[in-house]
């Protein structure tokens, strides 16, 4: 199973190659000096391939679960330069995010903009792998049908992803904290408009548009809002899950050093506690939540343990569990659309859920 998964990413991360040298051609055939050519494949290189892939992946995955079989070159070369379209929205977001939050690191090396010579030309480098994604939909589908519908569902996943990050920034600054600003429903608006669309939904949506499966406006049955209905909440249900790895997951099992407390995160964790703490619990949280103290962190994690944010989060994964099963299995067992057409199926929502279902890491 691990060799399989490592021959999928090395076939995936080949396809990055290719992508990666059309859109250097491109450039050089502007008439790009040899610089500018040197600093867009570095740029390329260090902020697109190095993260886990998962949601590029995930698309070339979904169309083989719609499709039913196993993909031609060509169909696999399609479905991977839309799931590297997905990578280089996330490498966008990301290269800008970490200059927001002034981080220092980024998948274990330093963030881009912290990289020698670079600084605030990251800017402009985040914006150029952001472009990139419309460049190759063009070469590679422009003659399609349904090649608007790809430029839409791009261009509308941004615009979702930025409502997130608004609200996250004004909500949450790292350096000024203010727990009246935090809700549970804070938390899940940032966490559905930053995270769970172009997480979720937009590899799913990709998958549908090149495997032929046809939109149903105004209709109950429509194939991409049921999709929806599923994937979002199972983007929320991930953050949630990934925000209690935080607290809970030891550096050996997660990978890090949990710090959302420190960095005032408007978490699941802190809203849950908020929800639930006394007049007094609250004073602790107040006094000590975004501190950059060790001290200061235990108490916060011991007022979580009071309220009972474990026993919370256990009831809550439970509970989405089961309610995305329930959704998923409103799909007919033979999938959903025409007949003669490629149909929606059960199996993309369930290799999702069974990815992340108490997961640990």
């Amino acid at each position: 199973m691990a060799d399989l998964k490592a021959q999928k990413r090395q076939k995936f991360e080949h396809a990055f190659e290719v992508i990666r040298d059309e859109l250097l051609a491109h450039f050089a055939s502007n008439g790009m000096p040899k610089d500018a050519q040197e600093w867009y494949r570095k740029n390329l290189d260090y902020n697109v391939p190095g993260g886990k892939l998962n949601r590029g992946m995930s698309v070339v995955d979904s169309v083989e679960i719609l499709k039913g079989r196993a993909l031609t070159e060509d169909e696999y070369f399609k479905a991977a330069v839309l799931g590297w379209g997905v990578e280089l929205l996330q490498a966008f977001f990301l290269v800008s995010d970490d200059i927001m939050d002034a981080s220092i690191t980024r998948r274990g090396q330093p963030c881009w903009y912290r990289t020698e010579n670079v600084g605030m030309i990251a800017i402009n480098d985040s914006f150029m792998l952001e472009s990139a994604i419309y460049y190759l939909l063009k070469k590679h589908f422009r003659q399609e049908s349904y090649y608007v519908d790809l430029l839409d569902l791009f261009h509308e996943t941004t615009y979702q992803t930025e409502f997130g990050q608004l609200i996250d920034l004004i909500t949450a600054p790292e350096d000024h904290v203010d727990l009246s600003k935090f809700s549970l429903e804070k938390h899940r608006l940032i966490v559905v408009y930053k995270t769970a669309y172009y997480s979720f939904y937009l590899p799913v949506a990709l998958a549908l548009h090149v495997s032929g499966v046809k939109a149903i406006p105004n209709s109950p049955k429509d194939p991409f809002t049921i999709a929806s209905e599923i994937l979002i909440p199972l983007g929320e249900y991930f953050q949630v899950q990934d925000d209690w790895l935080d607290f809970s997951g030891t550096p050996e099992q997660i990978g890090k050093i949990g710090t959302d407390i420190i960095d005032n995160k408007c978490s699941w964790c802190i809203n849950t506690a908020l929800a639930k703490a006394t007049p007094e619990q609250r004073a602790i949280l107040d006094a000590n939540y975004g501190k950059k103290d060790s001290v200061a962190e235990q108490k916060v994690k011991d007022v979580f343990y009071q309220v009972g944010v474990p026993e919370t989060f256990h009831k809550y994964e439970e509970d989405s569990y089961k309610k995305i099963i329930g959704l998923i299995e409103t799909i007919p067992e033979g999938g959903l659309g025409a007949d003669g057409e490629v149909k929606l199926k059960r199996e993309i929502f369930k290799s999702f859920l069974d990815k992340i279902y108490k997961r640990q890491k």
